[in-house]
């Protein structure tokens, strides 16, 4: 799951620059109310647009987003914060052009992502431990214990999302998206 178009300011890509802004509070978790409505396939307008997979896989990845922001929003998250701890989980630590690479986020977007982890003492920068010279980003217990609370929640999430579909669709559906996302997402 990617961050929404919603997000009217997505956190790390807009800094405030203004003096005296370094010692404000981030300003982590935007919330854009306008959720869209559900689609009904019997209106003639929609029928075109109902049998558009990428549309309808657009508006999935948008209710997706808006819940799990939903629920990230009371930590002061979003789901970009999520997705870059949750890669920082897998690994002993990464460079900042290496979480960019692999999320598909702008490395200034990073950046600001980083900032806000580390304000929340979710992560921390270290030296990397072969080149003194760059810094890696690591996360730090605080992080894993924000991560281990936020697994039943996703669950919810999903749960929520896909009422309609039995267990078997729904791992039928899992199995396309991760053969899907591996050609060409990644």
């Amino acid at each position: 799951m990617l961050d929404s178009a919603h997000e009217t300011h997505p956190p790390g890509e807009s800094r405030d620059r203004r003096p005296g802004a370094e010692t404000r509070e981030p300003t982590i978790a935007r919330r854009h109310t306008d959720t869209p409505p559900p689609i009904d396939a019997d209106e003639p307008w929609m029928r075109a647009l109902h049998a558009d997979t990428g549309y309808l896989l657009y508006r999935l990845g948008l209710r997706s987003g808006q819940l799990f922001n939903t629920f990230l929003q009371e930590s002061g998250l979003r789901l970009r914060h999520y997705a870059v701890l949750r890669y920082l989980a897998t690994c002993e630590g990464a460079l900042q052009r290496e979480l960019s690479a692999r999320l598909g986020y702008d490395p200034s977007a990073i950046v600001g992502l980083v900032d806000d982890l580390e304000k929340l003492g979710f992560a921390e920068r270290r030296p990397a431990p072969d080149d003194r010279r760059s810094r890696i980003v690591v996360l730090t217990e605080d992080g894993r214990a924000f991560l281990r609370g936020t697994h039943q929640a996703g669950r919810r999430v999903t749960d929520e999302l896909l009422t309609p579909l039995a267990p078997a669709e729904r791992e039928t559906l899992h199995t396309l998206l991760v053969r899907v996302a591996g050609n060409g997402l990644a």
